[in-house]
């Protein structure tokens, strides 16, 4: 393929153009200070972006060009030498400080920007909706802080997210304790795993989660962990485990949250470049947003 094809046009010249007033709004968060597991998720968000030259703004398969799509990237948030106990504040105040379109996309960074950036959608906390793509329940205990382990419980516990408006899906067979099951389990939150996936079908589990969440609420932000994969396909995320959804379950997951109204905004969160072979697991990250971006092009 000729690096200047005009007939194939390339993702990271869609992603250069600079819309004033954009559909997608695109925003790194560089942060791993909170991880439990040795990470330089901070550099994933420069990083993924250089991928994004490997990719086309045509998906073959679904019959999408999302060319036509506005797009804004604001570069990346300051945030990489917070620690976790300074994070969570200064993220949640520059996302409620953007000016949004109807979708916005952050690159991680670990699983604790999850939680300030659900926050910024709503002081009122009983309006916001989470659904996690994620091989972990990520509700440990808070006695270590706000670590990418923890957002869930502390939407829940600290700041006045009703358990009944969380999902996750992709739960893992290894990756949890029964005790963090049931707490899940107490709290209301709805839980769909790989095996749930395996027998009714990623979009049918996807729809359910979204019915979950969406129905009580006026926005949902979606997490995806990349770490919900099989490690065969995220080999630089410190969580991922063998036995976890495939790229093809995932992808087609986030191209069905994209084109739901009522969700405001994506995270993709916990790839280490600095352990990824060959970029293998940056291309995974990239191929994700580019889905989202294909999934909303069917909603305009």
């Amino acid at each position: 393929m000729p690096i200047n094809d005009p007939h194939w046009p390339r993702a990271d010249v869609w992603l250069a153009q600079d819309h004033p007033d954009p559909d997608i709004l695109v925003v790194g968060v560089p942060t791993s200070r909170a991880s439990l597991s040795p990470s330089q998720a901070d550099l994933a968000p420069l990083e993924v972006r250089d991928r994004f030259s490997r990719f086309s703004t045509f998906h073959g398969e679904w019959g999408i060009d999302f060319g036509e799509v506005s797009v804004r990237d604001e570069g990346n948030w300051p945030v990489s030498e917070l620690d976790m106990h300074q994070m969570p504040d200064v993220v949640e105040g520059l996302a409620a400080s953007l000016t949004r379109g109807p979708l916005t996309i952050y690159l991680g960074g670990d699983n604790a920007i999850t939680r300030p950036l659900a926050r910024s959608l709503s002081p009122d906390r009983t309006k916001v909706g989470l659904i996690t793509f994620d091989a972990h329940h990520d509700v440990r205990t808070l006695d270590l802080g706000p670590t990418n382990g923890t957002p869930v419980r502390g939407l829940i516990e600290e700041d006045g997210l009703p358990g009944q408006n969380v999902a996750q899906v992709g739960i893992h067979s290894f990756a949890n304790s029964a005790g963090y099951r049931a707490y899940c389990e107490e709290q209301g939150v709805t839980v769909f795993t790989v095996a749930d996936i395996d027998q009714r079908g990623i979009g049918s589990v996807v729809e359910d989660a979204l019915t979950v969440v969406a129905v009580k609420t006026d926005a949902v932000h979606v997490d995806v962990d990349i770490d919900v994969l099989d490690r065969v396909f995220a080999p630089a995320c410190p969580g991922s485990r063998p036995g976890g959804l495939g790229l093809r379950d995932l992808a087609e997951a986030v191209r069905i949250c994209a084109r739901n109204p009522k969700v405001a905004a994506i995270d993709l969160v916990e790839v280490d470049p600095a352990s990824d072979q060959d970029g293998l697991t940056l291309d995974v990250m990239a191929h994700l947003v580019l889905s989202a971006v294909a999934g909303y092009a069917e909603r305009v």
